[in-house]
């Protein structure tokens, strides 16, 4: 027994001390195990968690939209909501409109000094300020014809007030909205009319430019009596014409009907750009294209304007005016429709009041581009002028 066990143990001892072929494999498998984990630690994130990146990427992506999504309907909802207020707004304050339809706190063009009217290339007029009411003072502008510009240099006011009653004609200039009467077309108008022979008197309302008081067609219509009215206290035979432009029509058709009442009318009526009245006006201007068929678009807009005392209505006018008329038009007129110039013209002239005048309707290709202010580029003007009022006289150097 001894004899067999002892190869056995000493068997066993050798193979201990040699390695068996399991022991070593197993020895062999844990240490590639071990260097494989290590290999993996050292490679960096397997393929999970690039999975889970790309889902965070995703997710911030869709935040992202969700909140561009969040802004955009709160946009929407404020513009939806100023849309809707707005018409409240000007019905719960008439006021509104009025700034509107007026525009004379927009001075165009701004920093130019009204005073010194020879800035705007102007040098042979002056400028003065007369008061048509108690705390009413309005600024005017006086141009000579241009073949006096050189007997006009340093000359005062009252050269320029004598030198109306010489024999060439006097054009009475309203102004439409916004600006002042040293706009730029305004200023290329004088020249032109100047240059034609013509005394050219304008001013500003009460509340433009640099004439004191507060806006209101009432005002705005005594203000142009007045200047009339001092016109022809100084200009003796000499004719004396009124032209209006735009907004400026309605205060011109206002002015000569009160005129033609007290039958002390003008030489004539001349209407550029003209609309019949200011709430076929308002509702065919641009700034009403995104409420014109707004629900109650007349109650919520244009009843405003007529509560606030404004009407400007050419056409109703024209109907107790009794002097010669002519309206000028550009088919391409973006602010006032050429249709409106049209119609009023189909009211005026079947109209008794002008059975022993002239009315005469001008319209300007739109291919020419005059659109709202430019009809003074017109070289047709000067005949159009002299065939409706004549030649002016060429008077006697003042």
């Amino acid at each position: 027994m001894r004899k067999r066990t002892e190869p056995v143990a000493l068997e066993h001892e050798h193979r201990a001390a040699s390695g068996s072929p399991s022991a070593g494999s197993a020895a062999a498998a844990l240490d590639a195990d071990c260097r494989l984990k290590q290999n993996l630690c050292l490679a960096g994130p397997g393929p999970a968690e690039p999975r889970c990146a790309a889902d965070a990427g995703m997710k911030r992506a869709l935040g992202r939209r969700k909140s561009l999504c969040f802004r955009l309907r709160k946009i929407l909802l404020c513009v939806v909501g100023l849309y809707l207020t707005i018409p409240v707004l000007v019905k719960l304050c008439p006021g509104i409109q009025a700034k509107l339809i007026f525009l004379n706190f927009v001075r165009v063009p701004y920093f130019i000094d009204l005073k010194k009217p020879q800035d705007q290339g102007l040098n042979h007029t002056c400028n003065y300020y007369l008061q048509p009411e108690e705390d009413v003072t309005i600024g005017v502008w006086h141009t000579v014809p241009t073949l006096w510009w050189k007997n006009a240099q340093g000359k005062d006011q009252l050269w320029y007030e004598e030198a109306l009653a010489s024999s060439h004609p006097i054009i009475l200039y309203l102004h439409g909205n916004a600006g002042t009467r040293g706009g730029d077309h305004r200023v290329e108008l004088y020249k032109v009319l100047s240059s034609l022979g013509y005394h050219v008197v304008t001013f500003d309302y009460r509340g433009w430019g640099d004439s004191v008081g507060t806006p209101s067609e009432r005002g705005m219509t005594y203000d142009a009596l007045h200047v009339f009215d001092w016109i022809k206290a100084r200009s003796g035979d000499s004719p004396v014409y009124v032209w209006g432009h735009s907004l400026g029509t309605g205060v011109a058709t206002n002015l000569v009907r009160r005129l033609c009442e007290r039958e002390t009318p003008p030489d004539a009526l001349i209407l550029e750009s003209p609309f019949t009245n200011i709430r076929e006006e308002a509702k065919s201007h641009p700034f009403s294209v995104i409420y014109r068929h707004f629900p109650g678009f007349d109650w919520f807009f244009l009843d405003p304007i007529t509560s606030s005392g404004i009407q400007f209505a050419n056409d109703e006018n024209v109907k107790h005016i009794s002097c010669s008329l002519l309206i000028l038009h550009a088919e391409d007129d973006p602010v006032v429709p050429f249709q409106l110039g049209r119609k009023l013209y189909s009211i005026a002239a079947p109209s008794r009041s002008f059975r022993d005048f002239k009315v005469q309707f001008i319209p300007f290709h739109a291919d020419l581009g005059y659109r709202h202010k430019y009809i003074y580029k017109s070289p047709e003007l000067p005949r159009i002028l002299r065939e409706f009022l004549g030649k002016p006289d060429a008077g006697r150097q003042h």
